[in-house]
């Protein structure tokens, strides 16, 4: 079985074009892309949040499997990378760009959960991990990427992604399966029981 995604955000090739005219090379990954969109599309009318905007390959998967009345707000501290997103993508309603630390920014928010939250950066993922979690409604899914090893991983990310591992698949509130698929995955569902 092939697992290439079959349909793609029609934003995506410019996307990518001017990701490598600005050498930005983290972008999301077209498989965890594919499960970005289902993921949002489960959800109609759902809060999607983004940690780590980069220039909106991810935005453009979540935003493609988003219903009209669904709204994503996506946070990156790069203001340069992140314009790549804005001009491209910041004509959709659902979006709101947000350029800022995420860390500074989860610390700050006191708006409601979301549905899904996809943490592409440190914050969120490495960092402010239980304010993150914090933030995902009941039944709602945090998602993290980049857990495989990848060359030029810096020598102690290897031992930030085992900890951060054992403390999702830990926690009794949430139920996590990893994914050794794409760039290795980690979903973790908020149980909705008291």
């Amino acid at each position: 079985m092939d697992d290439a995604p079959s349909t793609f955000p029609a934003a995506l090739p410019a996307l990518r074009t001017a990701a490598r005219e600005a050498g930005f090379t983290m972008s999301c990954e077209e498989r965890t892309g594919s499960l970005l969109a289902a993921l949002a599309a489960a959800r109609p009318g759902g809060r999607v949040l983004e940690l780590g905007t980069g220039v909106g390959e991810g935005t453009a998967w979540l935003l493609s499997g988003m219903d009209g009345a669904a709204r994503l707000v996506t946070v990156e501290l790069d203001a340069a990378v992140q314009e790549v997103a804005r001009e491209r993508l910041g004509s959709d309603p659902r979006v709101t760009f947000v350029t800022e630390d995420g860390g500074r920014w989860l610390e700050d928010y006191a708006g409601e959960p979301f549905d899904l939250v996809f943490a592409d950066t440190w914050p969120g993922k490495f960092t402010h991990l239980d304010r993150a979690l914090e933030l995902v409604a009941p039944g709602g899914t945090y998602l993290v990427d980049d857990l495989a090893p990848q060359p030029g991983w810096p020598e102690d990310h290897a031992a930030s992604v085992e900890r951060l591992l054992a403390e999702l698949t830990a926690r009794r509130d949430f139920r996590s399966v990893r994914l050794a698929w794409a760039s290795g995955l980690l979903m973790a569902v908020r149980s909705a029981r008291p």
